[in-house]
Order: C-alpha cells, then structure tokens, then sequence
C-alpha cells in the first residue's frame, strides 16, 4: 500500500509564482490516496484559483477565519488535529517569517501554530530574498523547532535571475512524504532506552560538577524513536527541554550513578539503547551536606573519583540480539579516540562530535556528527538540525536490526 494512503494532509499555500506547481502537488497527493484540505492565504488566491483546488481535492478551500455570506467558522485548531502532516508550497519569506515569530495573522499561520502533526515547509522565492540572512535564520529557527524543511533547487526564477529559489518538484515533495510515513512504523513494538542531558555530581547542597549538555540531541532520539512506533525510555539528566510524544516516558535523574541505576532497571528488556547523555567521569568522594562557606575556612580541597561507566556496563551486559549506541565527544584524535571507545565498551555504533566542528556539540541547535559502525563502515552526517541528525541516526540503527 502507498504510504500516503488514507493520510490525512493539510496543504497550505501562499503568495508566490510557484503557487502552479502547488496544483499538480496536490494532484498527486491525492492520486497517492491522500485526503488532502487545502487553506490558501488571501495572496495565493491572486495566483491560482480556489475553484480549481476545491475541484482536485473534492473538499471547499479554507482561506478565511469565517465564511462572509454564512458566518461559517473555520476551525484552525479541528484542522490541526485532524491533519497527520502539514505541507505549505509554496512557503513565502513572509509566511516563513511569520511562522517562526507566531505572528497568526491568517488561517494559514494559526493552522501551522495548531498541528500536532510534522510540518513540511517547501520555500520558494527569489535568490536574494531565500538567501538573506533573515530568511536563513528563520528557516533555521523552524527547522529547530521540529519543521523539516525541504530545500529549494536551484535553476531560472520568475525575476529573470537564475540562482537558488525555485520550490521544489512535486514529484519530489511527495517522495519526501512518503518516505517520512514509510518509516513511521519501522520501530513498532520495540523498546528503546535513552540516555539524555548531562549529570550533576554534588559537592555540596548548592554547587556540582557537571557539563554544558543541553539534552537537545537525546531528545531528538526519543522523539524520533517514538515517531517511528517506538515505546521509549528516556532517563535524562537536569535539562530545560521537554518530550512532547505520549510514546516518552521520561525518568529524570541527578548523577551518574543514579543515571545508571534507572538505565539498569530497563535495559535487560530493551531492544535499543541509545547512550547519548554527558555523563561527568567524576564526582566528589565525599560531598557536604552543608552549604561550604568560604567566611570560615580555607579553601576547600575536593577529592574526585571515577562515576561508574554507564556505557561499558551495559555494554558487558548486552545480548546478541540487542542494539548499543554511544556518544563520542572529543577535541584530538577524534576518529581514533571514537573507534576504541567502540571497542572497549562493546558498542555496535558510536556516534562522534567533535568540538572543533561550528554549530555542533553542546547548547546549539544544529549537530554534525560521523557514526562508526562495529564493521568498520562510517558514514558522515552534516550540518542539519538536531532533529534531523536524530532522523539519520536512527536509521543507522533501523538498518543494523
């Protein structure tokens, strides 16, 4: 069966000349067997017609909040729900700009800030707007946000300039869909563990040893394994993010050895684990139970010992038939340093960071990342979003069950 079979789409268009492709996109979506529902902003309708959408996708157009002639309600948040994806194309830098900041000023834009479902967004513009810095940093801030955004070619635009610009073909949009939902299933009924965020290791009531991990990358795992079918564990350290899946069942956790209990209560029945936290490698051997005030005694001298390996010991544990993923973040000798971690902890893949790589590592959005594999095969990640990175690793994973 096609994967878009019996889904239910919300195609938004905007104001621009690619707004023509916008009808042979839905065309094929619902010749692929989709229900498609259609909300145009009022400049699209200068560029192609509701009567002809209205007649592809067998449902009327929505553009306004209401229908003049009847004070009919059109319900943003109903077609939020109902939707199981969204797709604006063509997506103007207006409407990108106002995605990003949530200015809902139009049907489009309050049906965007109600889906609960992913959201595609296919730019098309000309080569100075899709490149000006405003641009690229709201499409950032979308694809930060979980949007995923689909590139645009490059080739003549409608300005007579030839450049980057052009909305991507249908043909190609709907390939995007269906191998988004063809993967929505490929973790059913497995269990996956997730390690996330970094660990505090107490030297007193109010101060720790601890790292700059923002959770952000664990997160992305356990939304996307979740996305995919899986039932998932998320034992995190004190991190600012939230899981938003019903399929996450988060287990917040302080230090290492805490982090490794919780991860030794779920790993015997997992199928995946996913060791992604910033682990401290060490804590102090006798932490106060008082706050240390500097007015009444010298400088206090801090004993550190090793925090248990979370890693390694489940490593040792681990059965055939059982997936185990590290994180390597290292500053030199990154790949050397990343394949005998590989080894020692008998890990089948580990994913490297290196801390020399801009917009990868910790408190960004953005991740680069090279993934070895137990067989020796490595495969390069770029620069993405973090949710995007998630979507390439787990893939890794799906291949090598």
């Amino acid at each position: 069966m096609n994967a878009l079979q019996g889904k239910h789409i919300v195609l938004g268009i905007c104001g621009g000349i690619a707004a023509y492709k916008s009808v042979t996109l839905l065309r094929l979506l619902i010749k692929a067997g989709a229900e498609v529902q259609v909300v145009i902003t009022p400049a699209g309708k200068e560029f192609i017609t509701p009567v002809t959408l209205s007649a592809l996708s067998h449902k009327p157009v929505v553009s306004e909040f209401f229908t003049a002639n009847t004070g009919e309600w059109h319900s943003h948040v109903d077609l939020g729900l109902w939707a199981d994806c969204m797709v604006i194309a063509p997506a103007t830098a207006s409407t990108i700009g106002k995605m990003a900041h949530g200015i809902a000023d139009n049907m489009l834009v309050t049906t965007y800030l109600s889906a609960k479902s992913p959201v595609f967004v296919a730019p098309a513009m000309d080569l100075d707007m899709m490149r000006h810095p405003s641009t690229q940093a709201n499409l950032a801030l979308l694809a930060s946000y979980g949007n995923h955004i689909i590139e645009p070619a490059s080739g003549y635009l409608a300005s007579g300039l030839e450049g980057k610009g052009r909305m991507e073909e249908p043909e190609n949009i709907v390939s995007h869909l269906e191998s988004y939902f063809s993967r929505t299933c490929d973790l059913s009924g497995k269990k996956v563990l997730i390690t996330a965020g970094p660990t505090y290791e107490k030297i007193d009531p109010v101060r720790f040893i601890g790292n700059y991990s923002s959770g952000k990358m664990g997160y992305a795992l356990a939304e996307e394994c979740a996305s995919r079918g899986a039932e998932v564990t998320l034992v995190s350290g004190p991190v600012s993010v939230k899981a938003t899946h019903p399929g996450i069942n988060t287990v917040p956790v302080e230090s290492a050895r805490e982090m490794l209990a919780e991860s030794e209560k779920v790993f015997s029945h997992s199928d995946i684990a996913i060791m992604c936290a910033a682990v401290a490698d060490y804590a102090p051997a006798n932490p106060s139970d008082h706050k240390i005030k500097r007015e009444h005694q010298d400088v206090p001298v801090i004993t550190l010992v090793k925090n248990p390996d979370i890693a390694a010991t489940l490593g040792a544990e681990k059965r055939d038939n059982q997936r185990l993923v590290g994180f390597a973040l290292e500053t030199d000798n990154e790949a050397v340093n990343a394949a005998e971690k590989l080894r020692k902890k008998n890990l089948d893949m580990i994913v490297l960071n290196s801390m020399r790589d801009k917009g990868a590592g910790f408190g960004v959005d953005t991740n680069k990342v090279a993934i070895f594999k137990a067989d020796g095969d490595c495969v390069d990640v770029p620069l993405k979003s973090k949710s995007e990175v998630a979507v390439d690793i787990v893939n890794e994973i799906v291949k090598s069950l």
